[in-house]
């Protein structure tokens, strides 16, 4: 395997003139810039970036933990997270916690061990949050992602009590006054701070509320359809639900086409997240969409600034707005 040694030989410089050329740490004359490349091209030389990471006390990687990757929202931040650590030459570890206390506690320990520069979490529904604290307290920078609360450390998310208030009340609007919301497992931050939203409505458009409208669970699909089933089949169903997240809006959806019930002509429908392309389904659905890549990419910048020290403030949160597009499954016209 070719060394630093061998290209700087062939090239006729120093070694370090060949660190400065590949590392972009000091300007080179061109001639001298393209004798090295042509070097680098010719012995076949790689740089050992574990060596070199070692050297300034740094594994150069940083360790991201979701709760589903497959999910629309947290494949977007993820996106993010790696296109700004691939601009800054760092590696990203990606762990799954399924949603599950002990995988998440495994997942920060394995990172750990394996000295990542820093991480980014977004915590399960009942995380152990001593455990993230530790990872903390031992010098490892910490951004939480998406979901947020519970843990000093800096924190990047949207605004998710707002819209749904708003949602909720654009029901209203539309002249429901029995609306369901497909809630899931409340413990996680974001889905108790959209219910939040949800009373909020209610209480603001003078509707009493009724504990039976709102579905919780574990959230996933199949678990909201069977449960939104049992709620669309009573006397008194709900004319309008709103779903709290992507698996839920799922959920409620399957349960509509199981009671043969459309859309929005027998129930009016909304949700926070929703599916991509929701404009191309018929009817298009009304949906909060997250700026999910910007909070991916604001995070890693965040974790960044913490890694390098440029950032030596308190912790920090950042709340990003979503958006609401407004389409027929609330019944608003084409």
């Amino acid at each position: 395997m070719a060394t630093i040694t061998d290209v700087a030989r062939m090239a006729g410089v120093s070694t370090s003139t060949v660190s400065h050329v590949i590392n972009g740490t000091r300007p080179v004359r061109d001639e001298t810039r393209i004798r090295v490349e042509e070097a680098v091209r010719t012995t076949g030389y790689r740089r050992d970036s574990l060596a070199r990471a070692l050297r300034r006390s740094r594994t150069d990687s940083i360790g991201l933990i979701l709760t589903d990757v497959a999910e629309p929202a947290f494949a977007a931040m993820a996106h993010g997270v790696e296109r700004e650590a691939m601009g800054a030459g760092l590696t990203v570890l990606l762990a799954n916690s399924s949603e599950d206390a002990e995988l998440e506690a495994r997942a920060l320990e394995v990172l750990a061990e394996r000295r990542v520069d820093g991480l980014l979490i977004a915590p399960v529904a009942r995380s152990r949050r001593e455990t993230i604290t530790a990872v903390i307290e031992q010098g490892t920078p910490v951004v939480l992602i998406d979901r947020l609360g519970g843990v000093k450390a800096d924190q990047v998310g949207v605004d998710n009590t707002a819209p749904m208030r708003e949602l909720v009340l654009h029901m209203v609007s539309h002249g429901h006054r029995r609306i369901a919301l497909a809630a899931g497992d409340t413990a996680v931050s974001t889905i108790a701070e959209r219910r939040r939203g949800y009373l909020d409505a209610l209480g603001e458009a003078g509707i009493d509320v009724d504990d039976t409208l709102i579905v919780t669970g574990s959230g996933r699909a199949d678990d909201t359809r069977e449960r939104m089933t049992s709620v669309l089949h009573r006397p008194q169903p709900p004319s309008a639900v709103v779903a709290a997240g992507t698996e839920t809006a799922v959920g409620v959806l399957a349960a509509a086409k199981s009671l043969d019930l459309t859309v929005p002509e027998d129930l009016a429908f909304a949700t926070f997240d929703g599916f991509p392309h929701t404009d191309l389904f018929r009817p298009g659905i009304t949906a909060v969409a997250q700026p999910a890549h910007e909070i991916g990419a604001t995070a890693m910048q965040l974790l960044l600034s913490r890694i390098d020290g440029s950032l030596t403030s308190r912790p920090r949160t950042i709340r990003l707005e979503p958006e609401i597009t407004y389409r027929e499954s609330c019944g608003c016209p084409a």
